[in-house]
């Protein structure tokens, strides 16, 4: 089947961004639902990826998302890139088994380059594991005050390798911060009934997964973004079955989940605007990003290609500006920068969907858009 690229765009929306229903299907209506519609949500930037939650759930709050990450409808980790995400708890130590592995294997490296051991590295785990044992969750900085106490050298670069280290090997993981910091749990503890499926299984639910969340979109951006190889991610594919469909943009094949083609390919209804934190999938989710963002916009959504994602206004699919926000007690301060031409009705429809921003943060909006 032949769709064109606006066709795709649209369908992107739908999946991706919860604009609208498949037919049979609800939307996801809480954070567990939306973490597991999508497979996993990048977030390394812990404001950014809680607005990832509130923009496909509307009227939550940044207080409704935390109170459901306490409720463990979502942990962080690092399950595939070497990268913090979001995903569903009961899913977390098969997703490390099968993508986090490449991960792991490149750590020697890194060791390597810090001056670090494999045995001092395990016996960082070994006295994690103890001091959370019995339901502990530890700040970042107590963890490292916790190993050095014990003779292991965890300061700077040093404290994150180790706590990644210990997550990676599937002994910890990140719950919901204390203060401004970083805290962590026993992943055995936090959840006490994994799912285990075998391989075939794992790479046929995260194939499903990530189609019917990011679709349609090719098998090269499936491996991108999951870490697997060209072959594992063939055989998620072939594994998931007529749970996928196969489409084509352009000439190239994509894939998607069936039910998606049967939402209008003209679904958007009036110009939908939507305002994006920095590190949301909408983005992160690809390697070849052109349906969304045009390549002379890149620079200004990427300044310098260094992985820091710019917060971006998307207007029906594409994005057209970046914006950066400022927190004082009772206002959000929101500067715009026009990436296009924008008219009277797209300005207003811009600062109407930051009001929506400014009620998760709880704060009065201010929006400076020139």
């Amino acid at each position: 089947m032949r769709i064109t690229r606006a066709q795709a765009l649209t369908l992107r929306m739908v999946g991706l961004l919860l604009r609208d229903r498949h037919h049979g299907m609800d939307r996801p209506a809480d954070v567990a639902g939306v973490v597991t519609w999508l497979g996993a949500m990048q977030a390394q930037d812990l404001a950014s990826g809680l607005w990832s939650f509130g923009v496909r759930l509307p009227g939550y709050t940044v207080g409704d998302v935390t109170a459901a990450l306490e409720r463990r409808e979502a942990l962080r980790t690092w399950p595939m890139r070497g990268t913090i995400h979001f995903v569903p708890p009961r899913d977390a130590h098969w997703m490390l088994d099968l993508m986090g592995s490449r991960a792991l294997a490149g750590a020697a490296k890194r060791r390597a380059y810090l001056g670090l051991s494999e045995e001092v590295a395990e016996r960082a785990v070994e006295v994690l594991g103890t001091a959370l044992a019995g339901g502990g969750r530890l700040t970042r900085s107590q963890c490292v005050a916790v190993l050095a106490d014990k003779g292991i050298e965890a300061a700077g670069q040093l404290g994150y390798h180790l706590l990644w280290y210990a997550s990676q090997r599937g002994v910890l993981c990140i719950a919901p911060n204390i203060g401004n910091e970083h805290s962590f749990v026993l992943l055995d503890e936090w959840v006490p009934d994994p799912h285990r499926p075998d391989r075939d299984e794992a790479l046929a639910t995260i194939a499903l997964r990530y189609f019917r969340g990011h679709g349609p979109t090719t098998r090269q951006d499936f491996a991108g973004w999951t870490g697997l190889t060209a072959a594992d991610a063939k055989r998620g594919i072939a594994a998931a079955g007529d749970q996928l469909a196969g489409v084509t943009v352009d000439g190239v094949e994509m894939y998607l989940e069936p039910a998606l083609l049967d939402t209008a390919p003209s679904a958007m209804d009036g110009r939908e605007v939507l305002v994006l934190p920095g590190f949301d999938e909408y983005l992160l989710g690809y390697k070849d990003r052109t349906l969304m963002l045009a390549d002379e916009h890149k620079p200004a959504i990427i300044p310098g290609n260094n992985g820091i994602f710019q917060a971006t206004v998307v207007c029906d699919g594409r994005v057209v500006g970046t914006w950066k926000r400022s927190l004082t007690k009772t206002k959000v301060q929101i500067t715009v920068q026009p990436l296009v031409p924008l008219g009277k009705a797209e300005r207003a429809k811009i600062e109407q969907t930051f009001e929506e921003y400014a009620r998760f943060v709880g704060r009065t909006p201010e929006v400076r858009l020139p």
